[in-house]
């Protein structure tokens, strides 16, 4: 049994704790560990020879871009077509505290701590270093969690090597009193054996409403700063605008952020109406909720009706199109996204998968660290509209919450990118390169709405995120 505090000392990294076992001895594919050694010169390249009608400088721009405060992120993409047989990776959501490393082959055997070391000395070393101007904080530095040990404990003990320096690793769950755990005038503080430590900078994988437990503005450096979360990295409503308004911007350069049709600011009362808008195939989201929790997929009434007779705490919704099958409907209308799926296997089945893709910001841009795939429990069938639950065909997360704080993975359901199941994905190199970039503009259009909600001043603009997301109960949770 885990403690609640944890000190993780340098040379203490065992691959073993840190990896799935399917994922510790496998081997990565090697189209794979191409994408992921490709320069950014040859990316943009292939993808402007691909796209005659983007300009290489406004790839250049994208791909160079430095995130100020999302700088940690990992996309959740549906390998999709059109109904003319365009193919196209769409953005499901974009997170902060993202998981993956635990699902990632190594890139080279004689590098053990992999991807993890990647993060930790691209992203999180570079955050430490004080700004010009700026008073020196003392204190250690720790990893804060509330799942995934598995992952965080990985972190510390990299941290630790990359530092060399002990590393403080510390539970922070939602719903308890967290005495070993709190902030005093902005400062991150934590007890363990009876001693009260600051903390300096911290490495956060605190996932559930974070906002509740950490602060907009805090003397501790933060990876991913709680902004993050709240302007798209962990609220899906705030994602979904700040989507938008970086489409409009991106307007006539030949990019675009793919996403479903997507209706915000949605009572429950209105959900119906926007459901059968939708041909009575809409994916119904509360806005705030991750790892697969508070995502509804509805195809018949039957899942409306057991829908709306649910209670909740939030008052907003947003209402997507559903990424479907060409044989639920008739309507294979302009503007629809349907399941690519993966190869069907020798018993003529499709699963639906999606890629997530994790990305941090660089001096040198916005890099991929790590990519997996996950499928749903069940293959599609044409029985989903007549009373099957669709989450089974459709639901894709592993994360299966089994008390308060209590989570467990189904990693069955694992897709690897190695050798044995990548080719099962249907995905080549061009695909991978695709979602990468629809990872990098949605992490950027995320960043761009942090900087509008905090200003040139670092000061987070209330009124402006109540106009964005009017939603008491959140509104009220939020630390200042």
């Amino acid at each position: 049994m885990k403690n609640k505090v944890e000190n993780i000392k340098p040379g203490t990294f065992n691959a073993e704790d840190h990896w799935y076992p399917k994922a510790l001895n496998a081997t990565i594919h090697p189209m794979v560990n191409f994408f992921l050694n490709l320069s950014k010169e040859r990316i943009i390249n292939r993808y402007c020879h691909l796209h005659p009608l983007v300009k290489r400088e406004t790839m250049e721009e994208i791909l160079n871009y430095e995130c100020k405060y999302f700088l940690w992120g990992g996309a959740d993409l549906i390998n999709a077509t059109s109904a003319n047989g365009n193919r196209q990776m769409v953005v499901i959501e974009n997170n902060s505290c993202p998981s993956g490393q635990k699902s990632m082959p190594l890139l080279d055997d004689n590098q053990e701590e992999g991807s993890y070391k990647l993060l930790v000395e691209r992203t999180f070393k570079p955050l430490l270093k004080p700004k010009q101007g700026s008073a020196k904080i003392e204190g250690k530095l720790a990893v804060i969690y509330d799942k995934n040990h598995m992952e965080t404990s990985g972190y510390a003990a990299v941290i630790a090597d990359v530092m060399q320096e002990e590393v403080i690793l510390c539970e922070f769950y939602s719903d308890e009193k967290n005495e070993h755990i709190f902030f005093e005038n902005g400062l991150l503080h934590i007890i363990h054996e009876g001693v009260k430590t600051p903390i300096r900078a911290a490495f956060r994988y605190v996932t559930q409403k974070p906002w509740t437990r950490i602060p907009l503005h805090c003397k501790t450096k933060i990876l991913n700063p709680i902004i993050a979360c709240l302007a798209g990295g962990r609220n899906k409503m705030v994602a979904a605008k700040a989507y938008d308004i970086y489409n409009a911007e991106l307007n006539g350069t030949g990019l675009q952020i793919n996403i479903p049709e997507t209706i915000w600011d949605v009572s429950k009362e209105e959900i119906p109406l926007w459901v059968r808008k939708m041909g009575g195939l809409a994916v119904v989201k509360i806005p705030y909720s991750n790892a697969g929790q508070g995502v509804y997929t509805i195809v018949n009434e039957q899942e409306l009706d057991a829908f709306m007779a649910l209670e909740f705490t939030y008052k907003r919704f947003i209402v997507q199109s559903l990424i479907g099958n060409f044989n639920w409907s008739s309507d294979t209308g302009k503007g629809k996204y349907y399941h690519v799926g993966m190869i069907p296997n020798a018993k003529g089945e499709t699963f639906v998968n999606d890629i997530r893709l994790m990305v941090s910001s660089t001096k040198n841009g916005i890099r991929p660290l790590c990519v997996y795939s996950r499928r749903t429990a069940t293959p599609l069938s044409e029985k989903i509209t007549n009373g099957s639950d669709s989450w089974e065909m459709l639901g894709t997360n592993l994360s299966v919450k089994l008390g308060k704080d209590d989570w467990a993975s189904e990693t069955n359901r694992l897709m690897l990118m190695d050798r044995r199941d990548f080719n099962k994905l249907g995905l080549g190199l061009d695909d991978l390169i695709e979602a990468y970039i629809q990872t990098v503009i949605s992490t950027i259009a995320i960043d761009k709405m942090c900087k509008t909600l905090m200003g040139s001043k670092g000061r987070f603009k209330n009124r402006l995120f109540k106009s964005l997301n009017n939603d008491e109960t959140l509104l009220a949770e939020i630390m200042q």
